[in-house]
């Protein structure tokens, strides 16, 4: 690893590093705040995954999350949200697919299957890299926004046990039935749409897959709540199976950073109870 970059933030350090990854076949890069409580002892990890454009830049300059993982001890680990590179295939007229949309899923498809196997990056090659090399327990809870509120929610429900918690601002719940999501999955996972349910939040919990306590918040003027983000579907199967889950909608807000700062401290708060257990 190479380290690029370090800040002091409420105590304790705001840090970057770039590294070679097996899962991804290229350099990758993400961000690490490690709350002043890490100086003296291991504290557990919170990892947060961007959505579609980002990169681990967004969350770490725009939520105001380090202040809150100060506050309750934990660390917040941020990767990019794909492949970058020379070599790495892109789809440069489309916001939507390739850089910047890796979409959480291991690409089975050509020719996205030799970098774009995000979701071996961040549920393992990323923990165990973290795991190794800094002051953080193996206790691990995953959140995320839009596109990578899908890619928090399948981690969890693809990983029993991994997991203490999760949660989700504005995730993409049903990418089967989203143009965001068929976009991606056609193109990384193929023509047969029922492999892609196994890569669907809404499609896992109604086959019954296991789920720690879940927090969901969706803003209620959201431009991309009716076409793409499928709240509803969520809610319903929740509710359906009875889980540990709160659904909540907020009305006036949108898709924005301004959503998410306004109520990262209370993701990070509910994180806590189930981190610091």
């Amino acid at each position: 690893m190479e380290n690029t970059e370090q800040v002091r933030e409420f105590g304790g350090w705001l840090k970057r590093y770039t590294h070679k990854s097996e899962s991804c076949h290229c350099d990758m890069t993400f961000s690490i705040y490690l709350p002043p409580k890490a100086e003296k002892d291991k504290v557990p990890v919170l990892y947060y995954l961007s959505g579609l454009t980002c990169t681990d830049d967004n969350f770490r300059t725009k939520a105001g999350a380090q202040r809150y993982a100060a506050e309750h001890n934990i660390a917040l680990v941020m990767p990019d949200t794909s492949p970058r590179g020379d070599d790495v295939h892109d789809e440069p007229d489309r916001y939507d697919l390739g850089k910047g949309a890796g979409f959480y899923v291991n690409a089975t498809e050509s020719p996205w299957t030799p970098h774009y196997n995000m979701f071996n990056y961040v549920t393992r090659e990323l923990p165990a890299l973290i795991e190794s090399n800094f002051p953080v327990s193996n206790v691990r809870s995953v959140c995320g926004h839009s596109m990578g509120g899908h890619g928090a929610i399948i981690a969890a429900l693809k990983n029993p046990g991994q997991y203490q918690s999760v949660s989700a601002f504005a995730p993409i719940a049903n990418p089967v039935d989203c143009p965001w999501g068929e976009g991606c999955f056609g193109a990384y996972l193929g023509a047969n749409k029922e492999t892609w349910k196994s890569w669907d939040s809404v499609c896992l919990l109604e086959s019954g897959a296991q789920c720690p306590p879940l927090l969901v918040d969706q803003g209620g003027s959201d431009n991309f709540l009716e076409e793409q983000l499928s709240f509803d579907k969520l809610q319903q199967a929740c509710t359906t199976r009875g889980l540990d889950a709160t659904l909540r909608k907020h009305d006036h807000y949108d898709h924005s950073y301004h959503f998410i700062a306004s109520y990262i401290g209370e993701h990070i708060a509910f994180h806590s109870q189930h981190l610091n257990a």
